[in-house]
Protein backbone atom coordinates (compact mmCIF):
# COMPACT_ATOMS: atom_id res chain seq x y z
CA UNK A 1 0.00 0.00 0.00
CA UNK A 2 1.23 3.50 -0.81
CA UNK A 3 2.30 5.99 1.81
CA UNK A 4 -0.80 7.53 3.43
CA UNK A 5 0.94 10.83 4.14
CA UNK A 6 -0.97 13.65 2.47
CA UNK A 7 0.89 15.68 -0.16
CA UNK A 8 2.56 18.85 0.95
CA UNK A 9 1.00 22.18 0.13
CA UNK A 10 -2.58 21.33 1.04
CA UNK A 11 -4.53 24.21 2.56
CA UNK A 12 -5.39 24.08 6.26
CA UNK A 13 -8.43 21.90 6.89
CA UNK A 14 -8.12 20.07 3.55
CA UNK A 15 -8.72 16.67 5.18
CA UNK A 16 -11.93 17.90 6.80
CA UNK A 17 -13.14 19.52 3.57
CA UNK A 18 -12.55 16.29 1.67
CA UNK A 19 -14.30 14.22 4.35
CA UNK A 20 -17.24 16.64 4.25
CA UNK A 21 -17.38 16.23 0.45
CA UNK A 22 -17.40 12.42 0.72
CA UNK A 23 -20.07 12.56 3.44
CA UNK A 24 -22.19 14.84 1.24
CA UNK A 25 -21.83 12.39 -1.67
CA UNK A 26 -22.93 9.55 0.62
CA UNK A 27 -25.91 11.57 1.91
CA UNK A 28 -26.96 12.41 -1.64
CA UNK A 29 -26.66 8.78 -2.74
CA UNK A 30 -28.88 7.78 0.19
CA UNK A 31 -31.44 10.48 -0.66
CA UNK A 32 -31.48 9.46 -4.33
CA UNK A 33 -31.90 5.79 -3.40
CA UNK A 34 -34.72 6.72 -1.01
CA UNK A 35 -36.42 8.76 -3.75
CA UNK A 36 -36.18 5.75 -6.06
CA UNK A 37 -37.47 3.41 -3.34
CA UNK A 38 -34.22 1.45 -3.36
CA UNK A 39 -31.34 0.48 -1.12
CA UNK A 40 -28.23 2.63 -1.81
CA UNK A 41 -26.30 -0.41 -3.02
CA UNK A 42 -29.04 -1.21 -5.54
CA UNK A 43 -29.14 2.43 -6.66
CA UNK A 44 -25.36 2.47 -7.16
CA UNK A 45 -25.42 -0.81 -9.10
CA UNK A 46 -28.25 0.43 -11.32
CA UNK A 47 -26.27 3.60 -11.99
CA UNK A 48 -23.26 1.47 -12.93
CA UNK A 49 -25.43 -0.53 -15.32
CA UNK A 50 -26.95 2.60 -16.82
CA UNK A 51 -23.47 3.93 -17.58
CA UNK A 52 -22.21 0.62 -18.97
CA UNK A 53 -25.35 -0.46 -20.82
CA UNK A 54 -24.86 -4.18 -20.22
CA UNK A 55 -22.58 -6.15 -17.93
CA UNK A 56 -22.12 -9.74 -16.86
CA UNK A 57 -22.77 -10.36 -13.18
CA UNK A 58 -19.01 -10.78 -12.70
CA UNK A 59 -18.31 -7.42 -14.32
CA UNK A 60 -20.98 -5.80 -12.15
CA UNK A 61 -19.43 -7.41 -9.07
CA UNK A 62 -16.01 -6.06 -10.06
CA UNK A 63 -17.30 -2.54 -10.69
CA UNK A 64 -19.35 -2.36 -7.49
CA UNK A 65 -16.85 -4.15 -5.27
CA UNK A 66 -19.49 -6.67 -4.17
CA UNK A 67 -18.96 -10.40 -3.89
CA UNK A 68 -20.39 -12.54 -6.67
CA UNK A 69 -23.02 -13.95 -4.29
CA UNK A 70 -24.11 -10.48 -3.16
CA UNK A 71 -24.21 -9.36 -6.79
CA UNK A 72 -26.48 -12.26 -7.76
CA UNK A 73 -28.89 -11.36 -4.94
CA UNK A 74 -28.73 -7.68 -5.99
CA UNK A 75 -29.53 -8.56 -9.62
CA UNK A 76 -32.43 -10.75 -8.42
CA UNK A 77 -33.85 -7.78 -6.43
CA UNK A 78 -33.43 -5.37 -9.34
CA UNK A 79 -35.00 -7.85 -11.75
CA UNK A 80 -37.99 -8.49 -9.45
CA UNK A 81 -38.51 -4.71 -9.20
CA UNK A 82 -38.39 -4.40 -13.00
CA UNK A 83 -35.19 -2.31 -13.12
CA UNK A 84 -33.02 -4.84 -15.02
CA UNK A 85 -33.36 -7.91 -17.16
CA UNK A 86 -31.08 -10.82 -17.91
CA UNK A 87 -30.41 -11.36 -21.61
CA UNK A 88 -28.29 -13.81 -23.57
CA UNK A 89 -24.99 -12.41 -24.81
CA UNK A 90 -25.34 -12.21 -28.61
CA UNK A 91 -21.64 -13.08 -28.96
CA UNK A 92 -21.83 -16.11 -26.62
CA UNK A 93 -25.32 -17.47 -25.92
CA UNK A 94 -24.01 -19.39 -22.89
CA UNK A 95 -23.21 -16.08 -21.19
CA UNK A 96 -25.85 -13.90 -19.54
CA UNK A 97 -25.75 -10.12 -19.52
CA UNK A 98 -27.64 -7.81 -17.19
CA UNK A 99 -29.08 -4.68 -18.76
CA UNK A 100 -31.06 -1.83 -17.24
CA UNK A 101 -34.73 -1.39 -18.05
CA UNK A 102 -35.44 2.34 -18.24
CA UNK A 103 -38.34 2.80 -15.88
CA UNK A 104 -37.09 5.26 -13.26
CA UNK A 105 -37.18 8.98 -13.92
CA UNK A 106 -33.52 9.33 -12.97
CA UNK A 107 -33.36 12.90 -14.29
CA UNK A 108 -35.96 14.00 -11.76
CA UNK A 109 -34.14 12.22 -8.94
CA UNK A 110 -30.67 13.59 -9.73
CA UNK A 111 -31.92 16.88 -11.20
CA UNK A 112 -31.37 18.94 -8.04
CA UNK A 113 -27.75 17.75 -7.77
CA UNK A 114 -27.11 18.47 -11.46
CA UNK A 115 -28.58 21.95 -11.00
CA UNK A 116 -26.57 22.78 -7.88
CA UNK A 117 -23.32 21.34 -9.22
CA UNK A 118 -23.89 23.11 -12.53
CA UNK A 119 -24.06 26.35 -10.57
CA UNK A 120 -20.78 25.48 -8.85
CA UNK A 121 -19.11 24.62 -12.17
CA UNK A 122 -20.12 28.01 -13.61
CA UNK A 123 -17.52 29.56 -11.31
CA UNK A 124 -14.63 27.72 -12.99
CA UNK A 125 -12.75 28.41 -16.20
CA UNK A 126 -12.66 25.65 -18.87
CA UNK A 127 -9.08 24.68 -17.97
CA UNK A 128 -10.06 24.39 -14.30
CA UNK A 129 -13.05 22.23 -15.24
CA UNK A 130 -10.69 19.99 -17.21
CA UNK A 131 -8.63 19.48 -14.04
CA UNK A 132 -11.74 18.82 -11.96
CA UNK A 133 -13.06 16.21 -14.38
CA UNK A 134 -9.63 14.61 -14.68
CA UNK A 135 -9.72 14.35 -10.89
CA UNK A 136 -13.23 12.84 -10.91
CA UNK A 137 -12.11 10.08 -13.26
CA UNK A 138 -8.92 9.31 -11.38
CA UNK A 139 -10.60 9.59 -7.99
CA UNK A 140 -13.38 7.19 -9.02
CA UNK A 141 -10.79 4.56 -9.97
CA UNK A 142 -8.81 5.18 -6.76
CA UNK A 143 -11.91 4.93 -4.57
CA UNK A 144 -13.04 1.70 -6.23
CA UNK A 145 -9.58 0.23 -5.67
CA UNK A 146 -9.68 1.38 -2.03
CA UNK A 147 -13.14 -0.19 -1.70
CA UNK A 148 -11.77 -3.55 -2.84
CA UNK A 149 -8.84 -3.20 -0.43
CA UNK A 150 -11.13 -2.42 2.52
CA UNK A 151 -13.38 -5.37 1.68
CA UNK A 152 -10.41 -7.72 1.28
CA UNK A 153 -8.96 -6.54 4.60
CA UNK A 154 -12.34 -6.98 6.30
CA UNK A 155 -12.74 -10.48 4.86
CA UNK A 156 -9.24 -11.44 6.04
CA UNK A 157 -10.07 -10.62 9.68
Amino acid sequence: MADATPPTGLPPGAHQVFRRYLDAMTAHAQAAADAAGMHPTDWAALSTLNLAGRLTSGELAERTGLTTGATTRLIDRLERAGHVRRVADPADRRRVLVEPVPQLDVDTIVGPARQRLGEVFQGYRPEELAVLFDYFGRAADALLTATREVRADTAAR
